[in-house]
């Protein structure tokens, strides 16, 4: 991944010191597994999941504590502090921190919603239909999430039909058998470069 970062690293700060970065796309997509890689090829850059600030009373109206409790802290220049949700018993955890890292991801289904792009540097968005993406996520959930993926597919339809994100993506991910294939976006910030990363063991390389 070795172009992206360096790509990724040229971009200006967006979010006080940080250049925050968005992983966007479908549940099910890869959004975690690509960031992941993307993180340790920046040398750990850390990484915010949405997962963590989403809740099932708010599966999608969570941007007003990101604003307040990473965002807001992050623009100062200071160590954010948010408390990661805990899905299984339903409730907030103990407080953990982000620090103001030179590029810092944020991925999950919004990461390029409106009330969040101003701060992105970029916005990635990993690019899988949604049909096939939510298969992959059931599939992987398993039937006891069942239930859970009815209601959130209803949910992010609703979402991405009222503030979609796809349209502002600076980059495209495509999954290929081996790696992945980087696009230049529909937003057009990021040119018309084309590049793509294979893997080979655990790393990842261009």
């Amino acid at each position: 991944m070795h172009a992206l970062v360096r790509r990724l690293r040229r971009l200006a700060p967006s979010c006080g010191p940080v250049r925050l970065v968005g992983v966007d796309g479908h549940a099910g997509s890869g959004k975690s597994t690509f960031a992941g890689l993307l993180a340790a090829a920046l040398d750990d850059a850390p990484v915010l999941h949405l997962d963590d600030i989403a809740c099932h009373e708010e599966l999608f109206g969570w941007d007003g504590r990101l604003l307040t409790e990473v965002i807001a802290p992050l623009a100062r220049g200071t160590t954010a502090h948010y408390r990661p949700y805990d899905w299984v018993a339903r409730r907030f955890g103990h407080a953990r921190a982000l620090p103001p890292a030179p590029v810092v991801l944020v991925e999950g289904v919004g990461a390029g919603r409106r009330a969040l792009r101003p701060h992105l540097a970029a916005l990635l968005w990993m690019d899988l239909p949604r049909e096939e993406a939510w298969a992959r996520g059931r599939a992987r959930d398993g039937e006891a999430q069942r239930a859970f993926w009815a209601g959130w597919v209803e949910a992010e339809r609703r979402h991405f039909a009222g503030d979609p994100s796809r349209p502002f993506a600076d980059l495209l991910v495509r999954q290929l058998k081996q790696g992945y294939e980087v696009l230049a976006g529909p937003s057009g910030r990021l040119g018309p470069d084309r590049f793509v990363t294979h893997r080979e063991g655990p790393s990842a390389m261009c």
